[in-house]
């Protein structure tokens, strides 16, 4: 059986040997973490950050070294290994799997940067390896080329998890590398002392993730801090000449994608299982049990029918992505428009399921001491994100089916 697009005798749907015991461990190690991060969560949205013993914790459990190459101290691990980890955490705390996710990522595309990017962010040895990147990816950054790099300034929005880092990756654009003409998405990686963080981030939810804009003015950036975004060769991607494994074959939006969406399904799941605590004993002041609610019940089927349709969609794209990785192939740009829209699509699928579950709470759900309130808040405020943007890839997938050409230019 294979997904929409492929040779079906070329696809397996999933295979779960990628669980090996050292990645079954850092899935155990995420899960410990669980009850701790539900405890906290309310009172890191009140701070507006994740607490620093949570991020401690995560770095001593080795969770952000997940995509990390092995030759820095890293695991090397499958993507499906980060997002089971990050739907885990969610399950806890929305707010710390997103940082989660849009900083262990990084650790994927740093090595994709020259290796003596790499060398400036885990040190020669990596005895930095514990080294945590930020970012913000809006092509907003104006570089003006000069001896040796570029001269970089500008304002970003958004930097997540921004005052846990000491690097940050940011978008630009230069001339095309290849001479062509037009400009193409640049990463620039700048140390942190070259950046002000501008603390605005008062927002509807989400709110412990601390994503706040972020200025820099002037820094000078080397030419091997930069790397160009969207250009998946060999020639855009340096540091795969030492970094030779596959996991760094993959473009990046199919890996970046995932990790502002994936949150929302283990978010879901954290509402589902307070639902169920709450239902099975809650009685109403005229005396009527939630667990008997004809619209409770249907709620909360419902929830975890999607949950578990969301989280086989993510696996099997991701064998589909990793397949095409082992073997050097590209994915037809049906399937990579199709993935897309799923990923983007996730946000809104759990916020309608979240919002039918605090509906069955009745009144007494809304108030802030209830764990679901502050889910569907978080889970709207992922929609906000321009990668969830749902209904701009489902057409971008739909053009393309119906025959128009190919608009989106990370695909």
């Amino acid at each position: 059986m294979g997904v929409l697009f492929e040779n079906e005798g070329s696809l397996r749907v999933t295979d779960d040997a990628y669980m090996t015991p050292e990645a079954v461990a850092l899935v155990e190690r995420a899960e410990a973490l669980v009850p701790r991060l539900a405890e906290r969560a309310q009172a890191a949205e009140q701070a507006g950050r994740v607490p620093d013993e949570t991020v401690r914790e995560l770095a001593e459990a080795g969770l952000f070294r997940v995509l990390q190459p092995r030759r820095w101290g890293g695991y090397e691990q499958d993507p499906r290994v980060f997002y089971r980890i990050q739907m885990t955490l969610a399950r806890g705390c929305m707010s710390t799997a997103w940082i989660y996710g849009v900083i262990g990522v990084h650790n994927w595309q740093l090595p994709l940067f020259p290796e003596q990017a790499q060398h400036d962010v885990w040190g020669e040895k990596g005895e930095r390896s514990g080294v945590l990147i930020a970012s913000t990816y809006m092509p907003v950054g104006q570089a003006e080329p000069v001896e040796g790099g570029y001269r970089l300034s500008g304002h970003w929005g958004f930097s997540s998890g921004v005052d846990h880092c000491q690097w940050l990756l940011l978008g630009g654009l230069l001339p095309r590398q290849d001479g062509a003409e037009g400009l193409e998405h640049t990463t620039f990686l700048v140390p942190r002392e070259d950046v002000e963080v501008v603390a605005n981030w008062d927002v509807h939810g989400l709110r412990a993730t601390g994503s706040h804009d972020v200025v820099v003015k002037g820094a000078f950036v080397p030419s091997h801090r930069t790397q160009r975004t969207n250009n998946h060769d060999d020639a855009g991607c340096p540091g795969r000449e030492l970094n030779a494994g596959w996991l760094y074959r993959i473009p990046f939006t199919q890996v970046f994608q995932r990790a502002v969406s994936t949150s929302c399904i283990g978010a879901l799941d954290g509402a589902i299982e307070t639902f169920r605590r709450r239902a099975a004993a809650h009685v109403g002041k005229h005396g009527a049990k939630t667990a008997e609610d004809p619209n409770a019940q249907l709620a909360v089927a419902e929830a975890m029918l999607r949950s578990d349709e969301l989280k086989l969609v993510l696996m099997r794209n991701f064998q589909q992505i990793v397949d095409h990785a082992r073997d050097g192939s590209q994915m037809g740009v049906e399937d990579r428009l199709l993935q897309r829209a799923q990923s983007a699509r996730v946000a809104k699928t759990c916020a309608s399921l979240v919002d039918e579950l605090l509906r069955a709470c009745a009144a007494s759900g809304l108030y802030r001491s209830n764990p679901i309130e502050r889910i569907v808040r978080d889970v709207h405020q992922a929609r906000g994100h321009i990668a969830n943007n749902s209904d701009a890839y489902g057409r971008a997938f739909g053009a393309v089916m119906l025959g128009l050409p190919n608009a989106d230019p990370y695909i």
